[in-house]
This record gives structure tokens, C-alpha cells and sequence, in this order.
């Protein structure tokens, strides 16, 4: 972040007490130029609501597990049998964080006739004269094998037993729950009158997803059915459930455990979650097929969470474009599905373009566990997508923030992902726009929004400024939150 900032300073002409530099001076010495942009604000959003709550804001502060959650964690870690519990959950959080899909056969075959084709030509062009064609080809297919086993993710299913069950406990607990409340928190500040009596959770784990659910909406959710493939993992949620205890009465009543997703086509839940569960299955088909089953079973909204991480984001990108595009050939409920989260639009996700190639992802700071390895706050960063039958509220093109916001003497630097489908690096001032848009500015954090729909680009702008690398990104969350 230093590195980043001690580049951004010598070219912001708005900082006192900085070097100034002009625009083509910038360029000549390789500065970045902020695409400085000016945001059309001309209604009225406030009213009487103080800037630091301005309805943009649906970040939260720091996340803590419910009280009874956290208990029954505790002592179900502490009658764990072995050592080594905080080496082991590091070592499961490091593996969940770097896992990849699982590459389907037809990706592979595709790759492996683009190596052959590269490496025939290679060697066409080190030969000194014409090689036989037996030797040529021995010599590709031995190459083109050697290549795909170095360049290929080698997927393996994770196999969930009682004591793996309970090393995920302690290693993504906290976290997972954190970044369901987060996603969750989204819909409850938009749309307030939401009340689902209905949940599905596929991929249930830990149940965090029914917790965090219950934290929201406990007064009007009547059934959670919780779809986990691993019995295991289901008698560890339950147990949890329970205060660690299998002779306890369940903290949340109404919650029915599966292996299996219900069969009925017709049967819609008010809510449906998947975290952290669509980069575990097999293959391509089989996320096709479950992406298009529970969007079938959605009534209202979709959400899906994944790990802050390329693959992460690809994952939820994938699923979003399949339920965009309303391909699936059995269909019960003929609304049509909409973004209603992150995105301000339906258009193809610009951080997923060539230039760019990074993921989009939410930090939130959470509380973890109180295990001796543990320090007192931490933060998950995950990507996800919300997707809702209808056309969405009214609010929904009001530009998401998508990095730390950068706070000036008399002015904000805010890069936004705005509802034309493009990135956009906004200056706000006082000056250009209204006191309240940048009061609202300086009191947001990144995943916010900015309550404004019309953003205009100077002409004279030479330069674009590019997103922040992974690397200055972790520096920004450590620092900032």
C-alpha cells in the first residue's frame, strides 16, 4: 500500500503540501493519472440520516459468532481428542484458500491440442533436417503429457470424517460465518421488509449459514433445511445446534439436516445459500446442474459465496452468467433473475477483462474463536453474488465501491464499478459535487455504495488509473479496517 501511495500523492494536485506534478510531466515519468470522473447528484437521499449512515453503507464493523455458537464450539474443540488441532486447521484454511475447480475432460483435451500444436512447431524448428515421423511424434506426445501433468490442477474430493469435520470446525468457523453475515446483511439493509420463512442451504457444513440467517430474520424463518453430503458434518452442525451437547434442545427450532437436495422440482425455499460448497463438486456438469436446481428452488433470492480468490470469483461469474442467460429447459417460475448484489448491473463483469484479471472481492473484520492461536480480530476476504427473481429495487445502480477509499485533504479518491458495466476512479470534492455525496465519500469503506446513478468522464483525462494488485489490496485491508 506505501508503494502504491507514494504514487498517488506526487500526481493528486488536490493534496497540499506534495510535489506538483502536471499531467504531461506525469506521463513522461511514468506516473499513473487518476481517470478523475464527476458524479451527477442531484437527488435527494438523505433526508434527516446522518452521513456515517447513509443508505449506501452495507458494509458491517467487526463480525462476532452468537454467543451460544461460539460456546458450543468451545467445547467441542476442548473434548477433541489429539494435537496439533491449530497446525492442522492453518494447514485445511491454506489448502481451501488455493483449491482450484475440477478441470473436466474436454478442458483437458482442448489444452493438450494446443500444446501438441505448439510443440510440433518447436521442434520442426530446432531440427537441423526432417525427423522421422514415429521420433517426431514419441517426442510431442511424451512433451504434451509432461506439460499437462505440471499444468494441471489435480482435484481431489475432500472426504469430511468426524475428526477432518472438526478441524474445518476450527479452522472456518469464524470466517465462514462471517462472510455469510456480511452477504446476508445486503439484502436486509435494501430490502427491510423481506421476512423468508423458508431456507435452503446447500453445502450446509458447519451451519453457519443457518445461524447467521437466524441472527437476520429469526422472527419470521419457520424451516431451515440444511443439505450437506457429508453425515458427519451434519451430526457436528447438529451438535452445535445442541450447546455441544447430543441431549440438549436445539438453539434454533425448525432446522432439518439432508444428504440429499429435496426431489421435487416445484418445491421453492424464500432463500437459497450456497457458501463456500460450488468449487467442491466434480466437474463442470455437476456445477451446471446444481447452479440451475437451486436457482429452480428459488423463490426470492440467491446467494452465492465463494473464497476472495481468482477462482473464487470465476466460480460465482460462472454461476451468474448461467441463470443470466435462463437457458435451463425446466422451468416452473417464469420470472427472470436479476443482480441484485455486488453489481449495479447485468452487463459482463469488468474485472474480468483482459487488462485487468483480478477478482472481486469484500473484505469483512471478524472476531475469531478464543483458541490460544487465534489474535484478537481477523479478517475474511470472500467474493459473492446475489441474485433475485424480478427486476430488483430502485436503488440497485447506485455504484458499488471495489477498493479501500482513499481519504485526501478536501477530497476522496473512490473507484467504483458503476451501472454501465465499467470501473470508474472518482475524485470527490466538495467543489464538483454536493457536500452530502462527499460526506457520504468519506464515510464509506470498500463494498459500500455511493448513492448516486450518473457518472460523467472528464474529457481531458490522458490516463487511466488501473485497479491495486492482490498484494496492495492486503496491505489496504490490514491497514484500513
Amino acid at each position: 500500500m506505501a508503494a502504491l501511495q507514494s504514487k498517488i500523492f506526487p500526481i493528486c494536485n488536490l493534496c497540499r503540501g506534495r510535489v506538483q506534478i502536471t499531467l504531461r510531466a506525469c506521463a513522461r515519468r511514468n506516473y499513473i493519472v487518476a481517470h478523475e470522473s464527476q458524479v451527477d447528484n442531484s437527488s435527494e437521499f438523505l433526508n434527516s440520516t446522518p452521513h456515517r449512515r447513509h443508505p449506501g453503507i452495507t458494509s458491517l464493523k467487526t463480525v462476532q459468532l452468537p454467543q451460544p455458537l461460539e460456546q458450543a464450539a468451545q467445547v467441542l474443540i476442548h473434548q477433541a481428542p489429539g494435537s496439533q488441532l491449530a497446525e492442522r486447521a492453518q494447514s485445511l484454511c491454506n489448502f481451501l484458500w488455493s483449491r482450484k475447480r475440477a478441470v473436466g475432460d474436454r478442458a483437458i483435451q482442448e489444452r493438450a491440442v494446443e500444446l501438441e500444436k505448439r510443440i510440433r512447431e518447436r521442434e520442426q524448428q530446432r531440427a537441423e533436417g526432417p525427423l522421422e515421423q514415429s521420433r517426431l511424434e514419441e517426442k510431442v506426445r511424451k512433451q504434451v503429457l509432461s506439460e499437462l501433468r505440471k499444468t494441471t490442477y489435480h482435484w481431489k474430493p475432500l472426504r469430511y470424517n468426524e475428526e477432518l469435520s472438526l478441524i474445518y470446525l476450527a479452522a472456518r468457523l469464524d470466517g465462514g460465518y462471517a462472510a455469510v453475515s456480511r452477504a446476508l446483511h445486503e439484502i436486509k439493509k435494501r430490502v427491510p421488509d423481506f421476512a423468508p420463512q423458508t431456507l435452503l442451504d446447500f453445502g450446509s457444513g458447519t451451519g453457519t449459514v443457518a445461524w447467521a440467517a437466524h441472527t437476520m430474520w429469526g422472527q419470521s424463518l419457520r424451516e431451515y433445511v440444511c443439505v450437506d453430503s457429508s453425515a458427519s458434518m451434519n451430526k457436528l452442525a447438529d451438535l452445535l445446534l445442541r450447546g455441544g451437547s447430543e441431549t440438549e434442545d436445539p438453539h434454533i427450532r425448525g432446522v432439518y439436516f439432508r444428504q440429499f437436495l429435496p426431489v421435487s422440482p416445484k418445491v421453492q425455499f424464500d432463500l437459497v445459500v450456497s457458501a463456500f460448497s460450488l468449487s467442491e463438486l466434480p466437474s463442470a456438469s455437476e456445477r451446471l446442474s446444481s447452479i440451475q436446481t437451486l436457482w429452480r428452488k428459488t423463490s426470492d433470492f440467491l446467494v452465492l459465496i465463494e473464497n476472495g480468490t481468482k477462482e473464487g470469483h470465476s466460480i460465482l461469474m460462472e454461476a451468474r452468467d448461467i441463470i443470466l442467460k435462463g437457458e435451463d429447459k425446466v422451468t416452473h417460475d417464469p420470472r427472470r433473475g436479476s443482480v441484485f448484489a455486488p453489481c449495479p448491473h447485468d452487463a459482463p463483469c469488468p474485472k474480468l477483462s483482459e487488462k485487468i484479471q483480478l477478482p472481486c472481492n469484500f473484505p469483512q473484520a471478524y472476531r475469531p474463536l478464543q483458541l490460544r492461536w487465534n489474535t484478537d480480530r481477523s479478517f475474511e476476504k470472500f467474493s459473492f453474488v446475489i441474485l433475485q427473481r424480478g427486476s430488483g429495487d430502485e436503488t440497485k445502480q447506485w455504484h458499488r465501491i471495489v477498493q479501500p477509499v482513499l481519504r485526501r485533504v478536501k477530497h476522496v479518491h473512490c473507484h467504483l464499478c458503476c451501472a454501465d458495466g465499467t470501473l470508474q476512479h472518482v475524485v470527490v470534492t466538495t467543489s464538483k459535487h454536493t457536500r452530502d455525496l462527499y460526506r457520504c465519500a468519506r464515510n464509506s469503506e470498500w463494498g459500500d455504495r455511493l448513492p448516486v446513478r450518473n457518472i460523467k468522464a472528464e474529457a481531458d483525462s490522458e490516463l487511466n488509473q488501473p485497479l491495486q494488485t492482490e498484494e496492495q489490496l492486503q496491505d489496504s485491508t490490514e491497514k484500513g479496517f
